[in-house]
């Protein structure tokens, strides 16, 4: 037997559990499919970054929305995520490197964004007090922070059941079709049918849009996180370095959750990835030469998360370019997790109204399939 509900939602991260909260929001009754369990792959295991700072500009406009869900986060999912907001600070540790964010502040004020802050040397010790004192200055995005990502993503699952989402964990949607103005999809050995599909399957949703005649150019990627032993606070801010993409942060018991552009090698088949421990060095090295002490601290653990990667490093998020009642929420490319709250209530509107204030005009499906405009 076919089961009709308002819409299928493919994917139990961060995004398509935001989703489904909000559609729920706006009275659908949404059905949310998951292969492993929210939060298994990316959302789950990130660094929780909350940021504003150093975005592409096509996805500031969705990032600035979200920031104003999270710092209302309990309201909304009756869990404050463990969300903290004492500021994201971007250091260069050359003249060179300060010059470049002197020019991306200038260009983002010139857009008519003021999130971003050039601060000088002065400015970045008093924020950052630990830093090398090599360090000229950089950028900070005051309101920016972190949360749990494991915590978030299952309140926002929890609070969509709540108000009426059917959440299906554990076996994966298949077979997915379109017939008769609706879209149905099999799990196990029951079919859903709704006039609405959200494509929001992470490291699995280019499958997914490759299979209904929309490839998009997306890899499978599994950033590395580490997390050390405890050492005396010695900052409240989360810290990105520009040169040597990395970016950490200190939590209440001391220890220090390391994160950067290295990658584990993932095998999407058997949901595993391998790390790759020279690399996790070469992070934990630069930390240490960063700030001093952090010398005497050890590794206590390292993982990665499987997600997937646009070659633009741009997320596909918005309508099918091809199909009535599809649309795509993936390809977040290793920084989604702060735009989930936000792509969630877009999303819900682009379903319920047909359209958004929020500007997402860059994010769609069609720039990979100019051909469809």
């Amino acid at each position: 037997m076919t089961k009709r509900v308002d819409a299928i939602v493919i994917g139990g991260g961060i995004h398509g559990c935001s989703t489904a909260l909000h559609l729920c929001l706006a009275g659908m009754k949404p059905v949310l499919i998951e292969k492993d369990y929210a939060g298994r792959h990316a959302s789950g295991v990130n660094a929780g970054g909350v940021r504003q700072l150093a975005r592409h500009i096509p996805e500031i406009p969705l990032s600035i929305r979200s920031m104003g869900i999270w710092e209302k986060i309990e309201e909304l999912v009756d869990d404050d995520c463990s969300f903290e907001s004492h500021g994201q600070v971007l250091v260069a540790e050359n003249d060179t490197e300060l010059a470049t964010c002197r020019a991306r502040v200038a260009e983002l004020n010139a857009l008519g964004f003021t999130h971003e802050e050039l601060i000088d040397a002065a400015e970045l010790r008093r924020l950052v007090p630990a830093v090398a004192e090599t360090c000229p200055g950089g950028v900070v995005s005051r309101r920016d922070g972190a949360a749990n990502p494991a915590q978030t993503t299952t309140a926002f699952r929890r609070k969509a059941e709540q108000l009426g989402a059917t959440c299906l964990e554990g076996v994966a949607a298949t077979n997915i079709r379109q017939n008769d103005g609706f879209w149905h999809v099999d799990v196990g050995a029951d079919s859903y049918a709704a006039p609405v599909l959200v494509n929001a399957a992470g490291a699995w949703a280019g499958r997914i849009s490759a299979a209904l005649g929309e490839p998009v150019p997306v890899e499978t990627v599994a950033p590395m996180l580490m997390i050390t032993s405890r050492v005396p606070h010695f900052i409240d801010p989360v810290v990105i370095l520009r040169g040597r993409k990395l970016s950490f942060k200190q939590f209440k018991n001391g220890t220090v959750l390391i994160g950067g552009g290295h990658l584990a090698t993932p095998y999407q088949e058997r949901n595993e990835t391998v790390l790759d421990w020279k690399s996790l060095a070469v992070s934990a090295r630069t930390v240490f030469e960063l700030f001093p002490v952090m010398r005497g601290a050890t590794i206590v653990r390292a993982w990665a998360g499987i997600e997937a990667k646009t070659k633009d490093d741009l997320p596909v998020f918005g309508p099918s370019a091809r199909h009535k009642g599809l649309y795509h929420q993936f390809g977040f490319s290793l920084h989604g997790f702060q735009l989930g709250p936000g792509a969630g209530a877009v999303m819900a509107e682009l379903i319920v109204n047909g359209g958004t204030q929020t500007r997402i005009g860059d994010l769609g499906i069609d720039r990979f399939h100019p051909s469809t405009l």
